[in-house]
């Protein structure tokens, strides 16, 4: 398999998955801000969205979006639980943790990194954020996970969208059942092997 990424983005998480299950990939750098690949390609001609992640399997077959690529990841190695089985309620509560992040948190985030955006409209989409935020620290309660006390594909996708706060601004240290989560899925190892890959830790 072939993962394209760019250091930081939203494909860490795949990156992150990858790592956790062990499956052998080759991870081919496509940045977001020059869209080429390091022989010059135009990584358009392989995603024509021009955004990372994608996931491209040995039979060529090609998968974006980060929620589809984490759950494929996680159910070729099923016996690390990474996501549930299909057909329990449990995958769907983890499709739905899923989906929240990438709609209220991933999105949440566009605005703030857009050059486009007017400056008087970035507190309203801060103040946004952090209301979505505070939410999920609610949802914690005494859990060390967003599905209790299993560990999904769904805590790496918070890590990685949760990373970009400090890049705008964003203080997340009142949200202390957040914080802890985050603690929690940035020690593992899977998780670090994926950070200094992309050159995010020394």
């Amino acid at each position: 398999m072939k993962l394209y990424f760019s250091p930081g983005a939203c494909s860490l998480s795949a990156h992150i998955a990858l790592h956790e299950t062990g499956l052998d990939f080759e991870p081919v750098l496509a940045s977001t801000k020059t869209h080429r690949l390091a022989d010059g390609t135009d990584y358009h001609q392989i995603n024509p969205l021009g955004y990372v992640p994608l996931l491209e399997l040995h039979d060529g077959t090609r998968l974006t979006e980060v929620s589809a690529i984490l759950q494929f990841i996680a159910d070729q190695v099923p016996a690390l639980g990474l996501a549930p089985p299909v057909g329990e309620m449990a995958r769907y509560q983890l499709m739905a943790w899923l989906n929240f992040i990438a709609t209220e948190l991933h999105k949440g985030f566009s605005p703030l990194f857009s050059k486009s955006t007017p400056e008087n409209y970035k507190p309203i989409a801060k103040d946004h954020l952090m209301q979505r935020l505070d939410w999920v620290n609610a949802q914690l309660q005494d859990q060390p996970f967003l599905m209790g006390e299993a560990y999904t594909v769904a805590d790496i996708y918070l890590f990685n969208i949760t990373n970009w706060a400090h890049l705008v601004g964003l203080k997340l240290s009142d949200f202390a059942k957040l914080m802890a989560l985050r603690a929690h899925v940035a020690e593992r190892p899977g998780v670090r092997a994926a950070m200094r890959a992309e050159g995010l830790l020394k």
